[in-house]
């Protein structure tokens, strides 16, 4: 990371010295100005709500371009690893900085195999949860759980206990995802096998019975697969920023990554897909398809409460790139299972026909997002809304490994300490209680 050669003023026009401050370019996107010398030399802070103009660090591994709708992984557009690649590639690829060759991919697949399977004991600890409980209250403990049964990989400072760390969590989150859902519904656990594919492996664990086996779809376990390729990591979103401040204690990876599940439930972030599915069935019990329009003139309605799930991004102001590859995706499994003529779906295609096509939506580029398809191609697959965010932690947690060791190799980071803008009582002296 070299300074440019423009450097940045602060001029205050109190009669204080001004101040020079150094500018990073980045390979791509904006360039940085430096402010780590900012308080030593003025006693001032910034303020940024939210660091939308804050690099909290930086980093090699996700680039998102909002204006273009580009997303790239180490640099590789994420329509060519959606199209070209597999899950397991694209967790290599996070984790490495580079795609695996052929013999590499095999050992990497083969580690992640062997790690499929979680202590005997998990079960106990998850029967203690009543069977109703929200999957992500289960998921945020039964990760933080991990760091108890698999100590020996602990030190955040070790390279080697950090390397099987994120193999754990990679080959354990499809397993906890599924046992969760099974428990949730009364059925005994599925155990892995290890020589399905890793999507094939989370599908029949989901799905088959000890009285029934479940019978792989191609079409669904590659629908399933490029739903996690495509949430495998986004840049410095909520949770990952989460686990990396987190992480920044020195804290394991296990309570790292459970730290960014909890982030990620919440509704504004992970559940957004399990938001827009809700949306869709309340519009269903209204009426459905004929009561669209009445819903789109709510949305229109400053004075009205009603928001339309699933479409525009904080990020992308163009299209999602993530968000054509899924709409393909959706249409390719809704045919596959003869699905079309659902009600449901019937409804969210013409609620997707009029929001591409109402200038009231293209004018604000409320597009659809990769959470409208992603929710209606998960229910059509036979996963519950409940269950969605769930399976977004388990995609996004390569992500957050990867983000975590990233921080942790880099000789720049400490520990975060953000400051504030202190707006409370100035000092004041305690009266006694008879003087209150």
């Amino acid at each position: 990371m070299t300074p440019s050669d423009v450097k940045a003023t602060l001029s205050f026009s109190d009669g204080s010295p001004s101040m020079e401050l150094p500018i990073y370019k980045g390979s791509v996107g904006p360039d940085v100005i430096d402010i780590r010398k900012l308080y030593g030399q003025t006693g001032k802070f910034t303020y940024d709500p939210g660091f939308l103009s804050t690099a909290s660090c930086n980093s090699t591994i996700t680039y998102i371009d909002g204006d273009k709708g580009e997303l790239l992984y180490r640099g590789y557009p994420i329509e060519q690893l959606a199209t070209n690649c597999d899950f397991l590639e694209t967790c290599y690829l996070l984790l490495n900085g580079e795609l695996p060759d052929a013999t590499q991919k095999t050992d990497f697949v083969n580690r992640v195999s062997n790690h499929t399977m979680v202590n005997e004991q998990m079960q106990f600890f998850l029967r203690g949860f009543r069977r109703d409980a929200h999957p992500m209250a289960v998921m945020t403990g039964l990760v933080g759980a991990l760091s108890a049964f698999y100590h020996d990989s602990t030190d955040i400072n070790n390279p080697e206990h950090r390397q099987v760390a994120a193999i754990r969590l990679i080959a354990k989150m499809p397993t906890l995802v599924a046992m969760a859902y099974k428990y949730s519904i009364g059925q005994p656990f599925i155990y892995p096998k290890n020589d399905l594919s890793y999507t094939e492996n989370f599908m029949r664990m989901m799905f088959a019975t000890p009285c029934a086996d479940y019978k792989v779809n191609d079409v669904l376990v590659r629908a399933m697969d490029r739903i996690f390729i495509l949430h495998a990591d986004h840049e410095q979103n909520a949770s990952t920023s989460t686990v990396r401040l987190c992480g920044s204690s020195g804290t394991n990876p296990f309570a790292a990554i459970a730290a960014g599940v909890a982030c990620l439930w919440g509704p504004a972030h992970g559940g957004a897909n399990e938001a827009a599915l809700n949306m869709l069935e309340e519009i269903q019990r209204k009426g459905g398809v004929e009561k669209i329009g009445e819903f789109i003139a709510e949305v229109k309605d400053k004075n009205s409460a009603t928001k339309l799930m699933g479409f525009g991004h904080r990020v992308y102001k163009n299209y999602d790139p993530r968000a054509k590859l899924m709409r393909e995706t959706c249409h390719e499994v809704l045919n596959e299972l003869g699905l079309q003529n659902d009600p449901l779906f019937k409804l969210a295609m013409a609620l997707e026909k009029i929001a591409l096509e109402d200038d009231y939506f293209v004018s604000r580029k409320l597009y659809p997002n990769v959470d409208f398809y992603s929710g209606i191609v998960q229910r059509a697959i036979g996963i519950p809304v409940q269950l969605f965010t769930a399976i977004f932690a388990l995609a996004r947690t390569v992500g957050w490994i990867a983000q975590l060791n990233e921080m942790i190799g880099d000789p720049e980071y400490k520990i975060g300490r953000p400051r504030q803008l202190f707006v409370g009582a100035e000092k004041r002296d305690v009266k006694p209680i008879g003087q209150r």
